[in-house]
């Protein structure tokens, strides 16, 4: 499964996290070793288990065996759709992943301002 939700997938947190990350890139703030390690594990244990259950999702989207009878046929269509289509729980899931890659790389970014902005007042402290 390699497909990659679209941007539209999840508007409201995919726009957050746009902007978290663009927060981060101009140094906007920063994050203390300690604090980004707490931020990132929950976010890596996330994307490891979406990973994870990628086979789980394309079971999802296959036609539930449900029988034959007239409500199964009704239903069938309907949980494939609930499942996959663009606002079902997979697509949003996976929006969500890629959401999540961004936090990291935004986190990562903030702790590193953090460590520059540190050295810069090491040096200022030292040189007075």
């Amino acid at each position: 499964m390699s497909e990659s939700p679209s941007p539209e997938a999840l508007p409201v947190i995919g726009a957050s996290m746009a902007a978290f990350a663009a927060l981060a890139a101009q140094g906007s703030f920063t994050v203390n070793p300690h604090g980004g390690q707490a931020l990132l594990k929950p976010i890596r244990d996330l994307v490891a288990w979406i990973d994870r259950e990628r086979r789980v999702f394309d079971r999802l989207r296959q036609v539930p065996m449900l029988g034959s009878s007239n409500n199964a046929e009704v239903m069938k269509p309907f949980m494939q759709k609930v499942a996959g289509d663009e606002a079902g729980f997979i697509t949003q899931l996976l929006a969500l992943r890629e959401s999540l890659i961004v936090a990291e790389q935004a986190v990562t970014e903030a702790m590193a301002h953090y460590q520059e902005a540190d050295d810069q007042a090491a040096n200022q402290f030292g040189e007075r």
